[in-house]
């Protein structure tokens, strides 16, 4: 198995794609088109084998099949790495069920969390969003500009977890810089990736051994009450379940506010409609999900499969390319375009299958929020001429720089 590195250009998409390609980061679109007319799974050996389907119903054919693709283990595409080094104790330094297991434990462990994301709990957690949300444009309303991602966009997901797993709010930098490690600079970077991991985990196992002592009106208080056929929870499970809220639940839905705030900055057309005619908000959030998708999962191939002519090889990874998906013209009319009040929209932004992501209604009302109130206090704001948005690559896209203007009251 090959570990090309990243800085060999790519010649032929077809058969040695790269996502950490700098073109590829900046617009993975066009990538796509061209894929889905010349070679709709395509295949490279750039950072391990893996492939890449860019058609709706191949994507969801792929996340349908279980388990000859696996979700066992956090799946990423990065460099080849030293088993043993992911090991602490016999266990992998961070797992993340239910997103990194398949059933039976898939099954018992996605239940354990999806009261925690219904809509009368996300109700609950819409205040304080609201509230924070407030508090963040009042910092800089006044001043004409802000980095719409690093001060805005990546400072609300943090804080609303970190509220339901009952931790202090003020740690959310330190949960940016582990999240961006994991998923963004560790993906090339394992020794970052792994320094990451484990500070993640340590963490986690304090807050338990806290919770056991000190039991609280939190999420992790309740893991540690629950029992498995008469067995409660290890706390190795349940760290990993608060590091998948951590690292799931962060860095998709701050890329998610932030592409969407991209748009609105780029599209003043949309802009000023959504200022008009705020109702139309929910809806929009829909086409930004399906148009401006975070997210790309990965499987790992378990046995021999032929899918459509194609070869997956057992440890072949298999992107789960939700955003190409979402932009196939065979399932969305005009799908290029953004059209914010887009009345039929299947999109799987948050993926399809029994994967699906349990948190949805929490990434959702976190934008809607985020939107509706930075509409609301600030209805006129662009990029700022002469600067650009930075995007990251691989299997999380959203902006990480986003310079914002705009007029001010004073």
């Amino acid at each position: 198995m090959s570990d090309k590195p990243t800085t060999s250009p790519v010649t032929d998409w077809r058969t040695d794609y790269d996502i950490f390609d700098p073109d590829y980061i900046a617009d993975p679109f066009s990538v796509w088109d061209d894929l889905r007319q010349e070679c709709p799974v395509a295949h490279t050996e750039r950072w391990g084998e893996s492939w890449l389907p860019t058609r709706y119903d191949d994507v969801v054919a792929l996340a349908r099949m279980v388990p000859a693709l696996s979700s066992n283990d956090p799946i990423v595409v990065r460099p080849a790495e030293d088993t043993d080094e992911n090991l602490v104790d016999g266990y992998r330094v961070v797992n993340a069920p239910p997103i990194s297991a398949d059933p039976p434990v898939h099954t018992w462990s996605r239940r354990l969390i999806l009261p925690a994301f219904s809509p009368r709990m996300v109700a609950e957690y819409e205040v304080a969003t609201r509230r924070l949300c407030k508090e963040l444009i009042a910092d800089f309303v006044d001043k004409g500009e802000v980095d719409g991602a690093v001060e805005y966009a990546q400072q609300i997901p943090p804080r609303v977890i970190a509220i339901l797993l009952g931790i202090d709010p003020s740690k959310a930098n330190t949960f940016v810089e582990w999240v961006r490690g994991v998923l963004e600079i560790g993906l090339s970077n394992p020794v970052v990736r792994k320094a990451s991991s484990e500070a993640i985990r340590g963490f986690f196992f304090d807050e338990i051994a806290d919770r056991r002592a000190n039991p609280g009106d939190d999420m992790i208080s309740d893991l540690i009450k629950i029992e498995i056929d008469g067995e409660p929870l290890t706390d190795h499970h349940i760290m990993g379940t608060c590091n998948l809220l951590l690292v799931a639940g962060i860095d998709t839905t701050w890329s998610g506010i932030g592409s969407a705030l991209w748009h609105l900055a780029t599209h003043p057309e949309d802009r000023q409609r959504l200022v008009d005619e705020p109702e139309l908000i929910p809806t929009a959030i829909e086409e930004f999900l399906r148009a401006y998708s975070p997210v790309t999962m990965a499987r790992l191939v378990k046995e021999e499969v032929d899918f459509n002519g194609c070869p997956f090889k057992p440890n072949d990874k298999v992107l789960m390319n939700f955003p190409g998906a979402n932009r196939d013209p065979e399932q969305f009319e005009d799908a290029d375009k953004v059209i914010i009040d887009r009345e039929k929209n299947r999109h799987i932004a948050f993926g399809v299958g029994i994967h699906r992501c349990a948190g949805s209604n929490l990434a959702r009302m976190e934008m809607q929020v985020a939107v509706e109130e930075f509409l609301a206090a600030i209805p006129v704001f662009s990029i700022k001429p002469g600067e650009t948005t930075t995007w990251s690559g691989g299997q999380v896209r959203g902006p990480r720089l986003m310079p914002i203007v705009f007029p001010t009251n004073s």
